[in-house]
């Protein structure tokens, strides 16, 4: 096996144990790090969760003294400053390491190569790139929220094979099969928050919850200018997870007060209508690194038009309703001319028993 395959071997390992931790990290990226000394595996790790020790740190205690002139491979640039844990580039060099190897650069302003620097002035060998697209797509979540300090925003629908959402009369349920549903609670059991606009509460006075045996429920957001919100909504009375509003100028003051009563968090944007930038940024300030956006069509809409959206996650069930009447995932005023269509990048398509599930992603602003 070449130098390079074996380094890939290896990364490999190390992007699957950061893959295990999916859901646990946030605001934190996901981190995995094996050790190897003279061929052997001797130190495995990965980051569980914020305020624990890093991947490296947990692969060096694995490994001991058989780190000292061994290899590490680490999915992320070691870190370089003081947080909540020390920093590991400083741990890997008390270690007596001889090699590194790193998939990708930590975007983080506090990091941003200085790891790699202590690494190499204290004369340890430094190999970048080693699978670093699998590495930065593993951890485009934490890459946005890093420098932008605003969630990675995904919309997600499920739509019939002619794009529509429920019929003519709003049937909708189901239209994607079990199999499409569990991976929805999968999608929200490793998000931060999920967003809905108040019609579909009114509509459905759906929970927003995670539906998988040991899931993690999300914040709960709700766009309602007026608050319209029933305040016997699922969302207000079940404390199954937080739930914040964000509002308009036109609010009732008095409902507003009711709902703080019943432990919502309302807040005020800027205007009569909800400012998207505006919630964005203080779920941002809340470290709130990823946002599902499950919407109906108008609520979408607004995050495409405005170029708020990273991703796009779009279930495709093989059934046709028809109708001019009958909405679908994706409204407002609409393009003028095909030219200016939005196009994404970087299609994956997965089938999910009779279904289809689309991944893509938004031209970067």
């Amino acid at each position: 096996m070449s130098e390079l395959s074996l380094h890939e071997k290896y990364m490999r390992l190390a992007l699957e144990n950061a893959r295990a931790a999916q859901g646990q990290t946030a605001p934190n990226p996901l981190v995995g790090s094996v050790i190897v000394n003279d061929g052997r595996l001797v130190g495995i790790g990965a980051h569980l969760k914020p305020g624990e020790p890093h991947a490296e740190i947990h692969a060096l205690r694995m490994a001991g003294e058989h780190a000292r002139g061994a290899t590490i491979y680490v999915t992320l640039e070691p870190c370089s400053h003081y947080g909540r844990t020390g920093p590991c580039a400083e741990a890997i060099v008390q270690a007596g390491l001889a090699r590194v190897v790193v998939a990708a650069p930590d975007p983080n302003p506090l990091v941003a190569g200085r790891g790699i620097q202590i690494l190499r002035d204290a004369g340890i060998e430094v190999i970048e790139g080693v699978l670093r697209e699998e590495s930065e797509r593993l951890n485009e979540v934490f890459n946005r929220y890093i420098v932008d300090k605003r969630p990675f925003v995904t919309v997600k629908s499920a739509v019939t094979m002619d794009g529509k959402i429920a019929t003519r009369t709003s049937s909708s349920r189901w239209i994607t099969s079990a199999e499409a549903r569990e991976d929805v609670h999968r999608l929200r059991h490793e998000s931060g928050a999920i967003l809905v606009g108040v019609q579909t509460i009114l509509h459905d006075d759906s929970q927003l919850n995670t539906r998988l045996p040991g899931g993690r429920n999300p914040l709960r957001v709700v766009l309602d200018s007026t608050l319209r919100i029933p305040e016997n909504a699922r969302v207000i009375t079940d404390g199954e997870a937080p739930t914040w509003i964000f509002t308009g100028s036109n609010a009732d003051p008095d409902k507003r007060r009711r709902l703080e009563e019943a432990g919502v968090r309302v807040i005020d944007t800027t205007g009569e209508r909800v400012n998207l930038g505006e919630v964005l940024d203080t779920l941002g300030a809340g470290e709130i690194s990823s946002l599902l956006v499950e919407g109906g069509g108008q609520v979408i809409a607004s995050f495409v038009e405005q170029g708020l959206a990273d991703k796009l996650v779009l279930y495709m069930a093989p059934k046709l309703v028809g109708g001019r009447e009958a909405p679908t995932f994706i409204e407002g005023l609409g393009i003028a001319d095909m030219n200016d269509a939005v196009g994404l990048t970087g299609l994956q398509v997965k089938q999910l028993g009779p279904d289809l599930k689309f991944e893509a992603y938004f031209p970067k602003k």
